[in-house]
């Protein structure tokens, strides 16, 4: 028996949890019409497998037809999620872990302009700024409606299998009537009194035992501390905490910290990377230590010393780390085999989050397997033939087209023009924010390490150093450069510099400062920090309609907050058409895509941000020489098959480029790039 404080068993009510980890309730949106299908099954199932405890999906399954998804939820209110719900649980008991699955109506937190447009409802006559929709006032037959929802819900998920479920109480429905802030009703249900704001809960409460038994396990995860001020204080939440112990209805409690009515409120509930770890642990630990409940809390617990020091503390009883497991889903099992090193880190990037916000499915920016288990894998089969494999580029696309290569047993060799690894990331860790991002690159030049790759950095490679080494497979993972043509010109743009002429320090920040973002990615916004925190005036442009779209809504928070407090003034909708010189300092003409207004404005300086060209000239010496001629099966690509195309006979090797070597894109399409291409050679 382990003495691992993590690796303890535990007792909640009758079930018995097999560790103290566990996967805290998230939708990763990938429901198909409504329902968990082989997808979603999936990639729990993977989690299980590796040694989760307890695994508490959904984010959250939504109860009432007048609670549309926000970002593609489960319909628990249809009766035929019942028999997808018995094999999602399946999935997980088949391997010891536990499953749960969070319930709620999401009030005002979503539209009613999807589904069967229905008004939105809630406690509150203002909308949410984050989904923009005005609510109706809930009425008495609203509340009678939705309570026997809920425990509609709970039956449904009982008869499928799960081992309990947890009402959502943060920013949504159930949330929205019991804080100050968002409870404009009157009556028993208004805002006047806490057992008034509380009641919806526990007739909801009442309802669903009423329908499972005492047996079925119910918990919570709700706010204790809206950190704002008119809403829940931290003493009322110790209060409310208390009244969820006495009532005998709450089975355990999972403490959240903060609201979720903004992007910024929700990034400090859910921090992103540059933030503080676990910012909310001790607060968790304060309402365990008051209640005596099991208690659950995750938020922005990366890395296993902490989740430790989190159970070994007495702050809590189950510990939440759900964006580390889309990192690597195998954190448990590593643990076991004393492996903790091989731990794939998660650097805090919340592409994962960001995404589904965005309408897309939840993936992680650098283990593209998760969220795709049904045709990527997380652990790499040997290959049946050893090859020799000559990569081009060390960034981090070809670090894992090496890691995958020699994982498979291949001979691997890598060829790195700059004296380190890393390309843009390494750029990109620049920014103290951001500095985690390089864990991207360590961790696979640790696991290259291991197996034995090859690197030769500080060389310039041209195509007679590859043809030299008899390669099998050749892949150029070069990479790009900044592109400084303005849109359609064909030229260009004369007398600017680039975002990473700012970001690395190539080039040092003028007074009057144009930031030029066509991208609407990161670079842009990194290059304005540097030039504000360097004293100057800047203004970031785009031609979008709104700022830097790619960078996303969580992600956006610490620049704006970087560079609000600043002179920096952001212009939409906004198009440079030239820079021409005007004594010692650059005319910039711009112009719009909505008329044929163009005006001119000078500064000292003007930065753009227009993506990367490929640097593939390697690549194209090389093609007459390939047996390929670098041409890609897509079908066989997407189904999984070896790439088998031959358009030269004599060719000498394979020959395949990935990530900005083909196209400016981002971190995760290069490290899928290589994931799916090199998993089948």
């Amino acid at each position: 028996m382990s003495s691992d404080p993590l690796l303890q068993p535990y007792r909640l009510r009758h079930l018995t949890l097999r560790n103290r980890i566990m996967t805290t309730s998230h939708e990763p949106a990938y429901p198909e019409d409504g329902m968990p299908k082989d997808r979603y099954a999936a990639y729990h199932a993977e989690r299980a497998k590796a040694g989760v405890a307890l695994a508490m999906t959904a984010g959250s399954a939504s109860v009432s037809r007048d609670s549309p998804p926000a970002f593609n939820n489960i319909l628990a209110y249809k009766d035929e999620v019942v028999p997808w719900i018995r094999r999602l649980t399946d999935a997980c008991h088949d391997h010891g872990c536990a499953v749960m699955i969070q319930l709620t109506h999401l009030g005002r937190r979503t539209g009613w302009s999807k589904g069967d447009w229905l008004p939105s409802l809630s406690s509150s006559r203002h909308r949410e700024p984050a989904h923009r929709m005005f609510p109706k006032l809930a009425e008495d037959w609203d509340i009678e409606r939705i309570t026997g929802d809920f425990a509609d819900a709970a039956e449904r998920m009982k008869e499928g299998g799960m081992d309990g479920i947890e009402l959502q109480v943060y920013g949504h429905l159930l949330d929205q009537f019991w804080s100050p802030l968002t409870n404009d009703l009157e009556g028993p249900y208004g805002g006047q009194t806490l057992e008034s704001r509380m009641k919806l809960l526990m007739d909801v409460l009442t309802g669903i035992r009423a329908r499972v038994g005492a047996d079925f396990i119910v918990g919570l995860r709700y706010t204790a501390d809206e950190v704002a001020a008119g809403g829940i204080t931290p003493s009322e939440g110790i209060e409310i905490s208390k009244r969820l112990a006495g009532c005998g209805m709450v089975d355990f409690l999972n403490v959240i910290r903060g609201r979720i009515h903004t992007d910024p409120a929700m990034t400090d509930v859910i921090p992103v990377q540059g933030m503080k770890s676990a910012p909310h642990l001790d607060f968790a630990g304060a309402v365990r230590a008051a209640t005596g409940l099991p208690t659950f809390h995750a938020a922005r617990i990366p890395d296993v010393a902490t989740a430790r020091h989190a159970v070994a503390s007495g702050l809590l009883d189950m510990v939440g780390m759900t964006r580390a497991h889309m990192a690597d889903p195998h954190i448990v099992r590593k643990i076991i085999e004393g492996r903790e090193h091989d731990i794939r880190p998660c650097v805090g990037a919340t592409y994962c989050l960001d995404r589904i916000y965005e309408g897309c499915e939840a993936l992680c920016i650098h283990n593209p397997a998760t969220g795709r288990e049904l045709t990527m894998p997380h652990d790499i089969a040997p290959a049946e033939t050893r090859k020799r494999v000559v990569i081009v580029g060390a960034g981090p696309g070809g670090l894992e087209a090496a890691r995958v290569a020699a994982e498979r047993g291949h001979e691997v060799i890598v060829f790195e023009a700059q004296p380190d690894p890393g390309g843009q990331v390494r750029l990109t860790a620049q920014n103290p924010r951001r500095r985690e991002m390089i864990s991207i690159i360590d961790w696979r030049m640790a696991q290259c390490a291991a197996h034995d790759v090859t690197f030769h950095f500080n060389t310039w490679t041209e195509a007679a150093d590859v043809t030299t080494l008899n390669p099998d497979v050749v892949i150029v993972a070069t990479g790009g450069l900044p592109n400084t043509e303005l849109f359609e010109s064909g030229q260009d743009a004369p007398h600017v510099i680039t975002a990473w002429d700012l970001i690395s320090g190539d080039a040092k920040p003028g007074h009057e400062v144009l930031i030029y973002d066509e991208s609407g990615d990161h670079p842009g916004l990194m290059a304005a920090e540097v030039a504000a925190n360097a004293g100057a005036k800047v203004e970031v442009m785009t031609p979008d309609r709104g700022v830097a779209p790619e960078v996303m809504g969580m992600n956006l928070v610490p620049y704006m907050r970087a560079l609000q407090d600043k002179d920096v003034t952001f212009t939409v909708a906004r198009r440079l058409r030239d820079v021409v010189r005007d004594g010692n300092r650059l005319c910039a003409v711009i112009g719009t895509d909505y008329s044929d207004v163009t005006f001119e404005k000078t500064y000292d300086q003007v930065v753009v941000n227009y993506g990367t060209l490929p640097l593939a000239d390697l690549y194209f010496d090389l093609r007459p020489l390939s047996s390929n001629a670098g041409a890609v099966d897509h079908d066989a690509l997407i189904a999984g098959r070896p790439q088998r195309v031959t358009r030269n006979p004599d060719g000498r090797f394979q020959l395949f480029r990935i990530g900005d070597a083909v196209s400016a894109r981002n971190t995760h399409a290069a490290i899928y790039d290589a994931l799916r291409l090199v998993k089948d050679i």
